[in-house]
């Protein structure tokens, strides 16, 4: 008797398939991460209806409950895989939450037609120089770890590439702003500040007011030296993140087998 043997496909898999989903996923503190989401987010609505705080303290007082939470499943994080993807965890989260904070400003500017000084996103006192020039930094250092740690890719190295531009530029535009204050303050002008400089790239920025690029094929490049501020970090970050993201999936899919994610 001839015996059939019916095969059936494999299963897609989700988080094998990608799994960053899998690094990402909150796991046995998934209820803490929808309780505390839930919790901030009624509690942010309340307080802005009852015109008690203003949105962006909303904002910052749902990413403090939810804060908690991120402790233990990185805590986890370091404890299953170590400190190299703990920190790409931590990056990944902040990175797309800062996505989120850009897209936010994006649409206020140009789905919504608000004005540039309008179109802060949900967290307006974060957009300064001094929070850019920090925050820029910090991801070009985890960047560095990261590589110390063996996430070594052509991704990853394209990565610490424009996450060091990002950093100069801020340092640049952080520079001008202090210079600035100074002469305002000099002069006698304490109600005006200097924040939304522009950097090195983008409209009236270095490259489009330098004796050595003005008029050059450097500023044909379309947006390099007319996009306006909002549009220019924006796309820092989108180019950042999706670097982030594809560096880390394959180093991730490299490691399956011998960190088994779970």
């Amino acid at each position: 008797m001839t015996h059939t043997t019916l095969s059936t496909a494999p299963r897609f898999n989700l988080q094998e398939s990608f799994p960053l989903i899998r690094l990402l996923h909150p796991k046995q503190y998934a209820w803490a991460v929808g309780l505390s989401l839930a919790v901030g987010l009624t509690v942010s609505w309340i307080i802005v209806a009852a015109g008690i705080a203003p949105l962006w303290a909303a904002t910052a007082l749902t990413l403090v409950i939810l804060l908690p939470a991120g402790f233990f499943k990185w805590r986890d994080d370091y404890r299953r895989y170590g400190r190299t993807l703990m920190l790409l965890s931590i990056l990944l989260t902040a990175q797309g939450l800062h996505t989120i904070e850009h897209l936010i400003q994006w649409t206020q500017y140009h789905i919504l037609y608000w004005t540039m000084r309008q179109s802060n996103g949900l967290l307006s006192p974060a957009n300064a120089e001094w929070v850019h020039f920090v925050w820029n930094w910090l991801v070009l250092i985890v960047v560095l770890l990261l590589l110390s740690g063996g996430i070594r890719n052509v991704w990853m190295w394209l990565l610490l590439v424009v996450a060091a531009f990002h950093a100069v530029e801020h340092t640049y535009t952080f520079i001008r702003y202090q210079l600035i204050l100074r002469e305002l303050t000099a002069m006698d002008i304490l109600n005006v500040t200097a924040q939304g400089l522009p950097g090195i790239v983008g409209r009236d920025g270095w490259l489009a007011r330098s004796e050595w690029t003005r008029g050059t094929w450097i500023c044909s490049i379309p947006g390099l030296t007319t996009a306006v501020r909002l549009d220019v970090h924006f796309w820092w970050n989108a180019i950042e993140m999706t670097l982030l993201g594809i560096a880390g999936h394959i180093a991730l899919r490299r490691r399956m087998q011998s960190l088994q994610l779970d």
